[in-house]
């Protein structure tokens, strides 16, 4: 399961005696950045820093300050033959015994940082589409599928948001600055027309549209009839998933194809914030000791 707000806020009353231990600084590789926090208690934890040796040394040394009676203390960590992982860098951690105020910072941290997730707007909630946003629920997005039809609109995973339109290329009008889109709805014409208007989004990280080579043919033909630019086209994924395997795929399960178009669709998200955002290799994130 995933490290939301949500589960922290129901771990921290029935733990409260625990330890946040945040990695404050990466020097090099690690198995995860700077900021990266996990909540320790007696019997249970929530959250990782990376896992591996890494992960058991910080346990064991937060439950010993746990037994002391300790308020915390500050680890540098060489992820090498030391401690039995061949990663490379190196890291510092902070452990700080959480009371009440800074528990409830985490959870304020956690909630800032699911507001800042990519949107990710599915068409269709047929078969392929209501797998697809099974495949991606656990990822860090904020989904929306949605259909004309109201009543396919059923089972979809907490977390992601159902929407019944009579016009859903609108939602891609309307859809906030940085959006992607994956296209599966029940009638290619409808398709068509939320490519249409995706397209024309050049902030989307991403436009996937599943379907066909010939589906790709004629929606080329149908686009560039209706006098659209040429030169967008080859932003549009067709068939949606295909960018994994350059030779035809022939596996039709739906649960294949969303396996498929998930990792293609976090590619391109992930690249886009990778070429947006400002890099970071090594920092203190402050957090947890109020910097």
């Amino acid at each position: 399961m995933s490290f939301s707000a949500a589960r922290l806020a129901e771990f921290l009353p029935s733990h409260p005696d625990a330890v946040v231990a945040e990695l404050t600084a990466v020097r090099g590789s690690s198995p995860r950045e700077a900021g990266a926090f996990m909540v320790i208690a007696p019997e249970a934890t929530i959250g990782t820093i990376g896992g591996g040796a890494l992960e058991y040394l910080v346990i064991d040394r937060a439950r010993q300050v746990l037994r002391q009676g300790g308020a915390g203390d500050d680890l540098d960590v060489p992820l090498g033959p030391e401690i039995g992982q061949c990663c490379g860098g190196r890291v510092d951690v902070a452990l700080r015994r959480l009371d009440r105020k800074a528990g409830e910072a985490l959870v304020a941290r956690l909630v800032a940082q699911e507001a800042a997730r990519p949107n990710l707007f599915l068409f269709g909630c047929g078969h392929v589409g209501k797998a697809l946003a099974i495949a991606l629920s656990a990822l860090p997005l904020k989904i929306t599928v949605v259909d004309t039809r109201p009543d396919e609109l059923h089972d979809l995973p907490p977390g992601v948001i159902g929407r019944a339109v009579a016009m859903p290329e609108a939602v891609v009008r309307q859809a906030p600055i940085g959006s992607s889109y994956a296209i599966l709805t029940h009638d290619h014409a409808l398709d068509f027309l939320i490519a249409a208007e995706a397209l024309q989004r050049a902030d989307a990280p991403y436009v996937g549209m599943v379907g066909s080579l010939t589906k790709k043919a004629k929606f080329r033909s149908w686009y560039l009839g209706e006098g659209y630019p040429a030169g967008v086209l080859e932003r549009l994924v067709l068939p949606l998933g295909s960018a994994a395997f350059p030779q035809p795929f022939r596996d039709k399960r739906p649960e294949v194809i969303a396996a498929l178009a998930a990792a293609e669709i976090m590619v391109h998200i992930v690249g886009r914030e990778a070429c947006t955002a400002r890099p970071v290799t090594v920092g203190k994130s402050g957090a947890v000791l109020g910097n």
